[in-house]
């Protein structure tokens, strides 16, 4: 009965170590190093595409959180050499950058004023 109940534990804990294993793949994470320079880069970018900032005092884009449908992504300037740039987007948001993973729209860098 005894090693039963051993058993039954031991299976419990590794089933539970599994399932924290699987959460952790599905989070939201970036190795990209993000500069200040990249960020005056994609502030004089926008100036001279004529993208205009999303303006939202309410807004305050955090890393991890998603942007509503409301706010405009483009491109990475090309000028940007970051690994796997197809993969982000960058917004303009109360005149700050901010990079969003390109699916799900999650912030992964901003920069202050």
């Amino acid at each position: 009965m005894r090693n039963s109940l051993l058993s039954i534990a031991t299976a419990s804990v590794l089933l539970a170590g599994v399932g924290l294993a699987s959460a952790q793949t599905t989070s939201t994470t970036t190795t990209t190093t993000w500069t200040t320079d990249q960020g005056a880069t994609i502030r004089e970018y926008s100036t001279t595409k004529h993208y205009s900032s999303y303006r939202d005092p309410n807004l305050r884009p955090d890393v991890g959180m998603a942007l509503p449908p409301t706010v405009t992504v483009y491109p990475l300037p090309e000028t940007m050499k970051v690994p796997d740039a197809d993969h982000y987007r960058y917004g303009i948001i109360n005149d700050r950058p901010v990079v969003v993973e390109r699916e799900s729209r999650k912030v992964v860098h901003t920069w202050d004023k």
